[in-house]
């Protein structure tokens, strides 16, 4: 069982100095790699290779150390430059057990062709390839096609890493936070419990029977888990934030046209729909400028 090396290419507007300088320098490199938390550089007498130290915090208080190698090589024919990188760890919580790669800098006109592949061994056998071909692997190469976006933005729009990295992660629990609040509403009161104030609602608003407003609350809730799962597969997520600020005030309205004793209930429409109407808001300014690994080159 064989994979595939990680490939991931990106080109930056700026010159080989300063990506090499921003990817080679262990205090700016932690900034916007997303695999590591730290990196120090250690002595050496060898002159030509540059051992380091990395961690990885995989939260709870957990870390898993490494260590590794890095030689630079400077191509005169061509002005670029690659580092050939050498990692490890003897953490049993870590998926990778021994690995070799490299990091190029290839100069184009006003711009750098940074890319990177690397491949590594991994642990526990069979079961941890199969484990690494399925989860690890995916996750590395998008871990690492995120970072080197941030890198990009970085250094042509001097947007800093931890700001990109806030507002990715804050979009993101955001759009989780939709994708449960729309899956829940349209599964639990309006198909598993079809919960008599739903259908009560749907009857006070439109003129119907009331086993038409059985069917109809029962609609209005695939309906809402189709809007949920929108969330997570629908990737212009600025439209779905556009769409649900004009549903949730006109939702909010019809449930008080319906019945205005919801007001006097805890966490009624007013309560509740204007707390998701601000994190959509909140959303929409967050919706700009999001770092992606989509904008990575992922195959040579």
């Amino acid at each position: 069982m064989k994979n595939k090396p990680i490939y991931v290419e990106i080109l930056i507007e700026d010159n080989v100095e300063r990506v090499w300088e921003a990817s080679q320098n262990p205090t700016l490199h932690e900034q916007w790699d997303l695999r590591f938390s730290s990196i120090t550089y250690l002595p050496n007498e060898e002159n030509e290779v540059q051992l380091f130290e990395y961690k990885t915090n995989i939260g709870f208080g957990i870390a898993i150390a490494g260590w590794g190698k890095n030689v630079g090589t400077f191509h005169a024919k061509d002005n670029s430059r690659t580092s050939s990188l050498h990692f490890g760890t003897d953490n049993l919580l870590s998926p990778i057990k021994e690995g070799k790669g490299y990091w190029k800098y290839v100069p184009e006109q006003n711009t750098t062709k940074f890319f990177t592949q690397f491949d590594y061994d991994v642990q526990f056998g069979t079961l941890g390839k199969l484990i690494d071909k399925i989860v690890f692997r995916p996750l590395m190469g998008w871990a690492t096609a995120l970072s080197f976006d941030v890198l990009k933005r970085w250094l042509e729009k001097g947007d800093a890493p931890s700001a990109q990295y806030l507002r990715f992660f804050t979009h993101w629990i955001i759009t989780l936070l939709f994708f449960f609040v729309w899956i829940y509403q349209g599964l639990i009161p309006k198909l598993i419990m079809m919960h008599p104030e739903e259908v009560a609602l749907t009857f006070a608003l439109l003129p119907l029977k009331p086993s038409q407003a059985h069917n109809m609350v029962a609609i209005i809730g695939v309906i809402e888990i189709i809007f949920g799962l929108i969330w997570i597969l629908y990737r212009n997520k600025k439209r779905l934030l556009v769409l649900q600020l004009a549903i949730l005030p006109l939702l909010t309205v019809s449930a008080i046209v319906a019945d205005s004793s919801v007001l006097s209930h805890p966490f009624n429409p007013i309560t509740f729909n204007l707390s998701l109407i601000v994190l959509t808001i909140i959303g929409l300014f967050l919706s700009k400028n999001i770092p992606t690994a989509r904008r990575c080159k992922r195959v040579r």
